[in-house]
């Protein structure tokens, strides 16, 4: 059996909650699997609340709680982690996002947060985390909306963004809601100091196959990479490895539609939004 992942309490408030979740459960005696059968829940989703990766819902915390005697020890601390919409790694890089003077963007999976839509925010949001309640989803929605508000400051980042094509395809929340977002996208490009382009399937495979990369550079500081995949974020800081992945997106970029292409691409995404229904479009 292999040894358990270390853990490391210092790392975020998910982190500490997880940390504290395995000592007590090994306190009890319980392997995650024998845990997880009494709560009820899959055991490996105790695996990720003890590694940090996800927060489990109240009543599940509450459950936790109960069975392994913390006596309120383990809820209260889940009110701390709860209490922001956004996870430590994502904050952090929010931090180094607001002091930006711009923005590189390689997006693998979903239109950009400082680009979305309320519905599509709302849409991306539930479906990726499914054990969210609607109340937590909503909270999670109105923070993304007032990120949005670091492009309407008085001296904005620049801010350049590379689609995949499968972005512009996938029919998010459905046609309605899909077609609306890539008009926002549209008229976002339109603006002084943004881009748009495409990475068309065309292109075949390309330097950013393993997902979203955003590179993020300073007036005097270094730059910086962001690597986002799911349901975790690294902030990569070493200049050599920043400038390995700032390559890894020239190459992507350069493979890219020019923005006019692009946006023409965008368009005829829409139309064929609008004429089928999505498992339809080919």
């Amino acid at each position: 059996m292999p040894a358990p992942k270390e853990l490391d309490p210092t790392a975020s408030l998910a982190a500490l909650y997880g940390t504290k979740l395995r000592k007590l459960r090994v306190r009890a005696g319980w392997t995650q699997r024998e845990l997880g059968g009494k709560v009820p829940i899959a055991h490996s989703r105790i695996a990720q609340f003890e590694l940090g990766n996800e927060t489990p819902p109240k009543d599940i915390d509450r459950k936790l709680d109960t069975l392994l005697g913390a006596d309120g020890d383990l809820t209260d601390l889940w009110g701390h982690v709860r209490r922001t919409p956004f996870p430590d790694w994502a904050r952090t890089f929010m931090t180094y996002e607001a002091k930006a003077s711009a923005l590189h963007k390689y997006m693998a999976h979903s239109v950009p947060g400082l680009l979305q839509t309320e519905e599509y925010a709302r849409e991306v949001l539930r479906l990726g985390q499914p054990w969210c309640t609607e109340g937590e989803i909503e909270e999670k929605v109105a923070a993304r909306m007032l990120r949005q508000d670091l492009l309407r400051t008085e001296r904005p980042p620049l801010l350049w963004v590379v689609l995949d094509e499968a972005v512009i395809r996938r029919p998010v929340g459905g046609s309605a809601i899909m077609c609306d977002q890539l008009a926002r996208v549209v008229e976002a490009a339109k603006a002084p100091g943004v881009e748009v382009q495409v990475l068309p399937f065309a292109a075949g495979g390309h330097s950013a196959m393993g997902g979203s990369v955003t590179l993020l550079s300073f007036e005097n500081a270094p730059d910086v990479a962001y690597l986002e995949a799911g349901h975790s974020g690294e902030l990569v800081e070493d200049r050599a490895a920043v400038a390995r992945h700032s390559y890894r997106y020239d190459l992507v970029h350069a493979r890219a539609l020019p923005p006019d292409a692009s946006t023409a691409l965008i368009e005829q995404a829409m139309e064929a939004l609008r004429a089928c229904t999505p498992y339809d479009l080919t």
